[in-house]
């Protein structure tokens, strides 16, 4: 399987995906968010936007994302690393990404309406502007990554 493959395998088969943001200060913060992603490998989820990733991103949009499989055996795990852009949407563009995860997810249908005011939730995106994997050739656990190009 070919790298650009094995990218799009485990972003498709993971339900959720490790956001890394910092404040302005620089501070750090990890969250785990439930995320779609898109045929172009955007990533879409849905927060308020008083929680810490979401004030984070306000101030610093550069980001990382970690997916991975906790289900995999020591030794066997395999992840995408990314680095990204990371906004709010505040016409909702993207809804429909994000909308077909959940519908497929058993969790139900998203609309704008759900993800503009007067609703408490707000539509995120994270434009990958860097994607890599860990190197399969790698033995004893040690952390090598592969870059893989952006286009799927």
């Amino acid at each position: 399987m070919s790298a650009a493959a094995l990218v799009d395998l485990i972003l498709r088969r993971t339900a959720y995906m490790t956001l890394a943001t910092a404040d302005g200060d620089g501070s750090p913060w990890a969250s785990p968010v439930w995320f779609a992603v898109g045929d172009d490998r955007m990533l879409y989820w849905v927060s308020r936007p008083t929680s810490v990733h979401s004030q984070n991103i306000a101030a610093r949009t550069d980001v990382s994302v970690v997916v991975f499989d906790t289900n995999a055996r020591v030794g066997e795990a395999q992840a995408v690393y990314a680095r990204a852009r990371a906004t709010e949407v505040p016409d909702g563009d993207g809804i429909e990404v994000f909308s077909r995860a959940s519908v497929e997810a058993g969790i139900g249908p998203w609309t704008v309406a759900n993800v503009t005011a007067p609703a408490e939730l707000r539509l995120y995106r994270a434009d990958v502007t860097e994607l890599s994997l860990l190197d399969p050739q790698a033995t004893g656990g040690r952390d090598i990554r592969v870059p893989v190009g952006l286009t799927p």
